[in-house]
C-alpha cells in the first residue's frame, strides 16, 4: 500500500515542499492545526511532517500520534529556525531503541 505525505505550517514555511510533490497543508492556530492534522490522518497520509512551532501548540495531540505507526508526524523546523524539539525526539527514541543515545 502506498502512503501520501504531507506537511503542515505556516505558508513560508511549508510552500517549497510543493516542489518536492508533497502536499502542503498552512495552519495558524492550535485549533486549525489540530483539526488539519486530524483530517489528513484520516484521509490516508503516512507521513506528516509538521512545523516544531505548531506541533508546540498542540503537545497532546502530537503525543497521541506518537503512539501509533501509521502516521508518523515528524517535526521539522520552520523558517523562524529551531526548538530542537524534533531531534529532541529522535535521540530520545534512538535511546530507547538502542540502549543509549549515539547520536551525541
Amino acid at each position: 500500500m502506498m502512503y501520501n505525505v504531507a506537511v503542515i505550517g505556516d505558508k513560508d514555511s511549508v510552500l517549497a515542499f510543493r516542489a518536492l510533490g508533497i502536499e502542503v497543508f498552512t495552519a495558524y492556530g492550535a485549533e486549525e492545526t489540530r483539526a488539519t492534522l486530524d483530517k489528513i490522518a484520516k484521509e490516508g497520509y503516512g507521513v506528516i511532517f509538521i512545523t516544531e512551532q505548531l506541533a508546540n501548540l498542540i503537545p497532546e495531540t502530537i503525543s497521541r500520534y506518537n503512539s501509533v505507526v501509521i502516521p508518523a508526524v515528524i517535526l521539522i523546523p520552520s523558517n523562524q529556525g529551531t526548538l530542537n524539539i524534533g531531534m529532541d525526539n529522535i535521540n530520545k527514541n534512538v535511546e530507547k531503541a538502542v540502549g543509549s543515545n549515539i547520536l551525541e
